[in-house]
């Protein structure tokens, strides 16, 4: 009995792609369902599937609630045993197929982790290492069949095919998300680089064995084209493509790895055809799923400070209505960034209107709190498209520039200092609706200091200039 169960349990003991595939998937349900029932009945918490990308909806342990944290606490204490089992039996595959066993840490990255339990249910068993000319050990030619014919033996010729195979569906995936769905998500930002930077990798190698320096190389190169195509075919701009730079290169080098550890072996043509159709099927299946979803992300505020040589009073009437600011020295700006021009009042104390003018138009804000001279708060009833993308064409309809970056709110307090001068600080509440949230974020919240400290540097020019005039008059 004793030696029966340490047969089962053993992590050198082969388990079948068929097994491994019905195995996460029963048990993929079963936590779900216990999931759905604890936050539900217990907690009164909805859960859906899309909650295991964003539980928290990215926000950090410290901003969450007392009864966020015994919730989560309790949803995690439930995923211990169901993450363990799903190691144990991602090992056992990992070895059954003869991958390397670090591919286990995939488990824990949001998408890639579907993406891998995939590829490891497609992938056939005892992988054998092959030579440098496509064959296996044995001298044994594969099959002719499509990708036979399609991916020459070459190094360049692969590589080109590669990228003709993989480019392609990839843009029509992402227009899939983003005009169909309306959604800029997990699957579009993590899903989609990790399938096409393994896909060509996998290509790329499908005919001979490729060295990794190579096969990264053509990993990269696949995002560099896709990222050139959405610019050429004016789906999205080049300020856009530079943001989203970073993780796409990365994930889809982190593909490529996988990639190029399955080329390694001798892999048949239609185990290869069935690996690059479910990996790439799996993304707009997540798109469809977050695009179904209403997730509200976290309202995140932004708070910037400067130090005035002025009393408040005169900070006060600078802040309610200034000016034409100069034009924009920081590089940002340069970009196609919204940046304030101007702003102007319309009426006095709660109940009046402040157009803060920016180079895409007015920001319509209600003021609610007219404290003067100590604070003036306002909601965002309007406001205008956060950038003007940059590209080679008059214009371009990306959905992110109009409603995906969304302020609700703002307030500028003022703070008399011993020395008489005034501590002013300026705090925006915004949320965006880009996800993984905590990526995007990097952007959004230096765009966001970087307009502040326009706007209150300004202020501040200005209130310590009518000082100085003051004092000259004097």
């Amino acid at each position: 009995m004793l030696e029966s169960i340490r047969q089962f349990i053993s992590l050198n003991r082969e388990l079948s792609r068929g097994a491994y595939a019905a195995i996460g998937v029963v048990l993929m349900a079963i936590k779900y369902n216990i999931d759905r029932l604890v936050a539900v009945m217990t907690f009164d918490e909805p859960w859906t599937p899309i909650r295991y990308l964003a539980p928290a909806d990215d926000q950090s342990l410290m901003q969450l609630t007392s009864a966020d944290q015994t919730f989560f606490g309790v949803m995690l204490a439930i995923s211990l045993p169901f993450i363990l089992v799903g190691i144990w039996l991602t090992v056992r595959r990992l070895r059954s197929i003869g991958l390397p066993e670090w591919l286990v840490a995939f488990f824990f990255v949001p998408v890639v982790n579907l993406l891998l339990f995939v590829t490891l249910s497609v992938l056939p068993s005892g992988l054998r290492p092959r030579d440098g000319d496509g064959s296996d050990e044995d001298g044994d030619d594969e099959p002719t069949g499509l990708l036979d014919r399609m991916v020459p033996n070459g190094a360049l010729g692969s590589a080109a095919m590669a990228l003709v195979i993989t480019v392609p569906p990839g843009i029509i995936v992402l227009l899939f998300g983003i005009e169909y769905m309306a959604v800029y998500g997990w699957g579009l930002f993590v899903g989609l680089p990790f399938v096409i930077g393994m896909t060509s990798v996998l290509l790329y190698g499908y005919s001979e064995r490729r060295g990794y320096l190579s096969s990264m190389g053509v990993a990269t190169l696949s995002m560099c084209l896709f990222g050139g195509l959405l610019i050429v075919l004016a789906i999205e701009g080049l300020i856009c493509i530079f943001m989203a730079g970073p993780i796409g290169v990365a994930l889809a080098l982190m593909g490529g790895t996988v990639g190029f550890l399955i080329q390694r072996t001798f892999l048949s043509g239609p185990t290869t055809t069935m690996l690059v159709v479910s990996t790439f099927a799996l993304v707009p299946l997540i798109m469809g799923v977050e695009g179904v979803e209403d997730r509200t992300p976290p309202l995140t505020p932004i708070e910037t400070s400067v130090t005035i040589d002025a009393p408040p009073q005169v900070v006060w009437d600078h802040v309610v209505d200034f000016g034409q600011l100069p034009p924009p020295e920081h590089w940002i700006f340069k970009t196609g960034i919204a940046y304030p021009t101007h702003a102007e009042m319309k009426g006095e104390g709660e109940g009046a209107v402040r157009y803060c003018h920016f180079s895409t138009g007015p920001f319509v804000e209600p003021i609610h709190t007219w404290d003067e001279p100590h604070r003036l708060a306002f909601d965002v009833e309007e406001q205008p498209p956060s950038m003007e993308e940059l590209t080679p064409f008059e214009t371009i309809d990306a959905p992110h520039i109009d409603d995906f970056l969304v302020s609700e709110r703002g307030e500028f307090l003022l703070e008399e200092l011993p020395d008489g001068g005034t501590k002013l600080t300026g705090t925006t509440w915004y949320r965006h609706h880009i996800w993984p949230v905590s990526y995007w974020k990097l952007w959004s919240d230096e765009v966001i200091h970087r307009i502040h400290l326009r706007v209150l540097n300004h202020v501040k020019n200005s209130a310590e200039a009518h000082v100085e005039d003051n004092r000259e008059a004097i």
